[in-house]
């Protein structure tokens, strides 16, 4: 099972795994009361479960000559958004970054 801490401007605001079946969740950590990581998803004591790789997460990625480079430099299969997602962790766009447990 592979996990990542999720960074809400510097705050950890909860944690990404993936579960059986290629499925995936996102819970946000007890206490926290910060800005939710997506509209979709508001700040609550909820699992968010998602069929396939989360659509938030997934539009932190890089694309085009970015993630060319990125998938060559790091050998990173194009299909595995997980470890893409990780290895820009920390310079991801916008408030969000992450860090893989």
């Amino acid at each position: 099972m592979r996990r990542a801490a999720i960074f809400q401007q510097a705050v950890l605001a909860g944690t990404l795994e993936e579960i059986a079946g290629g499925r995936w969740r996102f819970r946000y950590e007890a206490g926290y009361a910060g800005k939710p990581v997506s509209l979709t998803m508001p700040v609550a004591p909820t699992d968010y479960e998602f069929e396939r790789f989360p659509p938030v997460f997934e539009g932190l990625l890089p694309e085009g000559e970015q993630l060319e480079a990125m998938l060559r430099r790091c050998k990173i299969d194009r299909q595995d958004f997980f470890r893409q997602l990780v290895t820009v962790g920390e310079d991801g766009v916008g408030a969000l970054t992450v860090w893989e447990l």
